[in-house]
């Protein structure tokens, strides 16, 4: 009896050794998940935050808008929406970040994050302002019958406003103003006025592939650059910050279609104003 109570009393002594490998497994699974909790995937966040980028600029629905936007006017009556939704397409992450750890996620440290999300932000505001512009720009066209001649879209670099010279802005081989023109460039210097962020704005000329020589335009250049400056004189005499233009001409190197037809050459002659991005676009495909 005497040696079974002392095989008893050794048991017993050791059992504390079971609690505290316990104790021990259970803080290591701790310490397991909080740091798994501060590692933030890369690009899980990236695809994360243009996803959110795009739903703030309203463009993951066709025609959708911002919800940044200022908010939608009630009405009495509320017809049901009958709009078929397209189908959602993947976004792709734009903002690349170096991988801090060497390994594929890499992870991100709070202020990294504050200033990605700050970005979108700012991305986001951007494209609702630049869709507010062109609906009304292509809106005024088409009220005043422009709407064949002049046409606002976003692109990769920004807003651009694009206007074909023939009948509308010059006479064939000359950069002398059509009177005609007056109205849609006010309108035009009224939206660059209003532009919240006040982006910087270039106005650049294009013809067609068909040579000019004459005594005032030696070359397409010289043509081109003298049609974008007459257009920006223009602008700057409607009190806009001369420091936010600039002016460029192209010729016949970026033209938007064949030069083969004749249809072809009379829409690469043309006059783009372009508000340039501040901020990454949302949506590099476009």
């Amino acid at each position: 009896m005497s040696k079974k109570a002392k095989v008893a009393e050794h048991e017993d002594a050791e059992r504390w050794l079971l609690t505290y490998s316990d104790m021990i497994t259970l803080l290591m699974v701790l310490f397991v998940l909080l740091f798994s909790i501060s590692s933030v995937n890369i690009s899980k966040y990236q695809t994360l935050q243009q996803s959110l980028r795009a739903a703030f600029s309203g463009s993951i629905l066709s025609s959708g808008s911002s919800i940044l936007q200022a908010g939608t006017q009630s009405t009495d009556k509320h017809s049901p929406n009958n709009t078929v939704i397209p189908a959602l397409v993947p976004l792709t992450p734009t903002i690349s970040m170096p991988n801090t750890s060497g390994a594929s996620g890499g992870s991100i440290s709070q202020s990294q994050l504050a200033s990605l999300t700050r970005e979108a932000q700012q991305a986001s505001k951007e494209d609702s302002d630049f869709v507010q512009l062109q609906h009304r720009l292509n809106d005024y066209a088409k009220a005043h019958g422009f709407s064949n001649q002049v046409k606002a879209q976003i692109v990769q670099r920004g807003l651009v406003v694009t206007v074909l010279t023939d009948k509308l802005l010059f006479a064939s081989g000359q950069d002398n103003l059509n009177p005609k023109s007056y109205s849609l460039l006010d309108e035009i210097a009224t939206l660059i006025a209003i532009d919240p962020e006040e982006h910087p704005v270039s106005v650049e000329g294009y013809t067609d592939n068909v040579q000019i020589d004459t005594p005032q335009f030696p070359n397409n250049f010289a043509l081109s650059s003298g049609r974008a400056d007459t257009v920006l004189q223009y602008l700057l005499t409607r009190d806009l910050q001369a420091t936010r233009m600039s002016v460029a001409g192209y010729a016949y190197e970026s033209p938007v279609t064949s030069n083969a037809t004749a249809q072809g050459r009379a829409q690469n002659r043309r006059v783009e104003i372009v508000f340039e991005r501040k901020y990454p676009n949302p949506n590099p495909g476009t």
